[in-house]
């Protein structure tokens, strides 16, 4: 099970990929175990030395208490701290941007964040990935009717 970005493949062009670990608490969890998460919206950003994810949607747990997290605050990402500062150095170009693609437990059992560095398409690039995406559509449907035949 894992919650995805769908949008930002097509709004971004990925130069680096990063696993991370994220800081969560317990209710947290049990949301993102039940799917109620989304990551369309998020974007991480640097602050003294350390990447956090910001706007990340996670609902309140239901059978959560007065000890209940809010939906939208700002998640700690762990990473090495060579890669921290790898991302931090690239980050200071002007047009990059980090965002979380995959939100997913790994085989032990814990929560982690796909995150990728990116740096954003223009308009005419959208476009040429909508008529590449159209044009293989349309040769796989030719296939597919050439074989019925």
């Amino acid at each position: 099970m894992s919650i995805l970005n769908r949008k930002a493949r097509f709004q971004y062009q990925f130069l680096e990929h990063y696993t991370a670990g994220i800081q969560l608490l317990g209710t947290e969890v049990k949301s993102i175990r039940q799917n109620k998460a989304n990551i369309m919206e998020s974007f991480c950003q640097m602050k003294n030395g350390e990447l956090f994810s910001m706007n990340m949607y996670i609902a309140e747990y239901k059978f959560g208490t007065n000890c209940n997290h809010s939906s939208r605050r700002e998640r700690k990402l762990l990473l090495k701290k060579k890669e921290l500062i790898k991302i931090d150095k690239k980050l200071k170009n002007k047009g990059l941007t980090v965002v979380p693609i995959e939100l997913f437990f790994n085989n032990k059992g814990y929560i982690k964040v796909k995150i990728v560095l990116a740096k954003g398409k223009k308009i005419y690039d959208k476009r040429e990935s909508l008529r590449k995406r159209d044009s293989l559509r349309e040769i796989k449907q030719s296939l597919k009717i050439k074989n019925c035949i």
